[in-house]
């Protein structure tokens, strides 16, 4: 027989275990629940739910997520992911609290994937979680059509040298690819360097097929070609950006490679004392004119040579200008003349030797001084008688 205390003792137990049981109950029936029942996911204001939704691969799309919650929490976040074969790509809003019965809204951004290999479209999942710490969450799927864009350009390469002297013609190779949903009709291709005149060319490139017609007897998907650009030989060193634009009528886009230009004579012009130093990097014979305000003369420098050119002073300061044969002025320099840089030395020089002839003057007269002995002083007694 149990004494009553035994009884009371096993009634509190049993009531224990079954609070025990209710909490875990209710705790997994939250888990289950999640933190909404009512979650509604639009992308770009359109409703998601319908699974049939379509957007552009490479475009960013904006997710807007409403939910009601059916929990007090803090620490509550939403999450919107597209899984893809090569990256993840996915936006997660800052921590926030939520009151059972209260209605909430979050807005994320995504940046469509692009790895459409040989298909024109195909199908994306596009997951959205709203989860408290821990295992509480709640997750739903949709389906979304991913599609190239109706006109796309990739340019697969920019092959040319990291470093370009000064006067060098060099090479720029590049490889284009039709990733667009329709054929690309009449490609231009321009080369160039912003930041140095006249380093720019165009060329045709001709017409890319997309995927869907692309075959091993027909025209291609991806081209290639080889554009030169001239290097000025006055240009100075430095890092610059070359410049890659594809552009037809449905078309235009740039990439860009930085590149390092080497100058061992930015200036082809140089003064040297009262003389000048003409210098011709170039392979070809340069002939110009030197003008002074009492001459002027042509000057020849055979290619990869230098030659100086002298100067003739005139009676006040003057200036020597450059040119080539076609005008264009290559430096302008300005010299001091011969009788002008008298007059300023000349006062120098006089106030030098009247400073000197002071100076022997006060020594002479010093050292008359120091010789001469002064005179002893005249006697005078008293005499008694």
């Amino acid at each position: 027989m149990y004494t009553k205390n035994q009884k009371m003792n096993a009634k509190k137990l049993i009531v224990s275990f079954f609070a025990v049981a209710c909490m875990i109950l209710l705790a997994a029936t939250v888990s289950a629940a999640g933190v909404t029942n009512n979650l509604n996911v639009k992308l770009n204001d359109e409703d998601v739910s319908s699974n049939n939704l379509a957007v552009i691969a490479g475009d960013t799309v904006n997710v807007r997520v409403a939910f009601n919650s059916i929990i007090d929490s803090s620490d509550v976040t939403v999450k919107a992911e597209i899984e893809g074969d090569k990256a993840d790509v996915s936006d997660m809003t800052p921590s926030f609290d939520v009151e059972n019965g209260k209605r909430y809204v979050k807005t994320l951004n995504l940046e469509v994937p692009y790895e459409l290999k040989d298909e024109l479209s195909e199908d994306i999942t596009l997951t959205v979680t709203v989860k408290k710490n821990g295992n509480v969450k709640t997750v739903k799927e949709y389906s979304l059509r991913v599609q190239r864009p109706s006109y796309e350009a990739n340019v697969m390469s920019i092959v040319t040298a990291n470093t370009v002297d000064a006067g060098e013609n060099f090479p720029v190779d590049i490889v284009l690819k039709n990733i667009g949903y329709n054929d690309l009709s009449d490609l231009y291709v321009s080369a160039k360097i912003s930041a140095i005149d006249g380093v720019e060319r165009t060329v045709y490139f001709g017409d890319l097929v997309a995927i869907e017609n692309d075959s091993k007897d027909d025209d291609s998907t991806t081209t290639n070609g080889r554009i030169f650009l001239q290097m000025p030989y006055d240009v100075e060193s430095g890092i610059y950006t070359l410049e890659i634009e594809v552009s037809n009528d449905d078309l235009d886009l740039s990439k860009t490679k930085q590149i390092v230009v080497n100058n061992d004579f930015p200036s082809t012009v140089m003064k040297a004392g009262n003389d000048l130093l003409i210098v011709n990097p170039t392979e070809k014979l340069k002939i110009y004119k030197v003008v002074s305000p009492t001459s002027e003369s042509f000057v020849t420098v055979p290619a990869g040579e230098s030659k100086t050119v002298e100067v003739s002073p005139d009676s006040e300061d003057y200036t020597v200008n450059v040119l080539t044969m076609s005008g264009e002025l290559v430096g302008s320099f300005t010299f001091q003349s011969v009788e002008e840089e008298k007059s300023v030395t000349s006062p120098i020089v006089v106030l030098t030797v009247i400073l000197a002839i002071i100076f022997l003057v006060l020594l002479v007269v010093l050292i008359v001084l120091i010789g001469k002995k002064p005179e002893k002083a005249e006697e005078f007694g008293e005499s008694y008688y």
